[in-house]
């Protein structure tokens, strides 16, 4: 089931994507137009979720919104790719030698066709295609036999990055949670669709220009470790998103940045697609 927050007519609700539509959900869910919330209740509701028949509209007729715009927590895992590794040793990024978690603020989560702003303050506005995973049961202390029972679905994610950002601070939340640098979507596919996460090709595209291609099996860490490291350390929550790593071909080794008009499209097997033009920061107080 692909489960979406759209928005048709000023409204925005909660749905599943079909073949012939969108089937509207928000009424049987019950929980306005939170994804997060929905999830909370997800096992309880699947089985009428996916009986729900009749389509509202088209998708052609809808704004496709963040599947989940109000997560309590949005975490990434740095140089999860051997050879993203090495070239980010090549830009001068230190490479761990366990896993490294930091944060994305969940402010910074942005629609899967919205567009992306490059910072006024930033000349280094860096792609980052990856595997979000999100998680469907509060949980803590979780083996890593048991782990993909505690997934919901899976989306993709964005990591944009502002390098020149990470490298002015010991952590990397600052250069990695600029408002809208993090693009997810287009919808949840949820986990009984995926049979194997770790078996799906990814690429990411600037302006047609394939950058970045790989499967997702080439992770150093899999998904199930990163869940047990994490939930060692804090309790994991419904809604929660994981980006699990990127792959080589980041535009920092080469010195190649994101600018203005620039196009992003993204897309990994079985989840969809989501795209994004690069727009010039128009700087107002709030």
């Amino acid at each position: 089931m692909k489960l979406v927050r759209y928005t048709r007519q000023g409204q925005t609700r909660i749905g599943k994507v079909t073949e012939s539509g969108i089937v509207d959900l928000t009424e049987l869910a019950g929980c306005g137009s939170s994804m997060r919330q929905v999830l909370h209740t997800l096992p309880r509701l699947f089985s009428q979720f996916e009986q729900e028949s009749l389509p509202c509209c088209a998708l052609s007729e809808v704004r496709l919104e963040a599947p989940i715009h109000d997560p309590q927590k949005f975490l990434g895992i740095g140089m999860n790719y051997q050879k993203h590794a090495d070239e980010a040793r090549q830009a001068g990024i230190p490479v761990p030698q366990s896993q490294m978690w930091f944060n994305k603020q969940v402010s910074c989560i942005n629609g899967p066709f919205d567009p992306v702003v490059k910072p006024a303050v930033s000349e280094q506005m860096d792609y980052e295609i990856e595997l979000g995973v999100v998680i469907g049961q509060r949980c803590r202390h979780v083996s890593v036999a048991d782990a993909r029972k505690m997934i919901a679905g899976y989306l993709i994610v964005n990591d944009l990055s502002a390098r020149d950002w990470l490298k002015k601070s010991p952590t990397f939340t600052l250069g990695k949670s600029f408002d809208t640098h993090g693009p997810v979507g287009p919808w949840i596919t949820t986990a009984d669709e995926i049979a194997d996460p770790m078996a799906l090709n990814m690429a990411l595209w600037v302006n047609g220009e394939l950058r970045q291609q790989s499967l997702t099996g080439d992770m150093i860490y899999s998904i199930d470790e990163q869940i047990a490291y994490l939930s060692s350390v804090m309790t994991l929550e419904p809604g929660d998103i994981l980006a699990t790593g990127t792959p080589s071909g980041i535009g920092a080794p080469r010195g190649i940045f994101l600018k203005p008009g620039d196009v992003i499209r993204l897309e990994i097997e079985q989840l969809g697609v989501i795209e994004h033009q690069v727009v010039a920061e128009q700087q107002e107080r709030l």
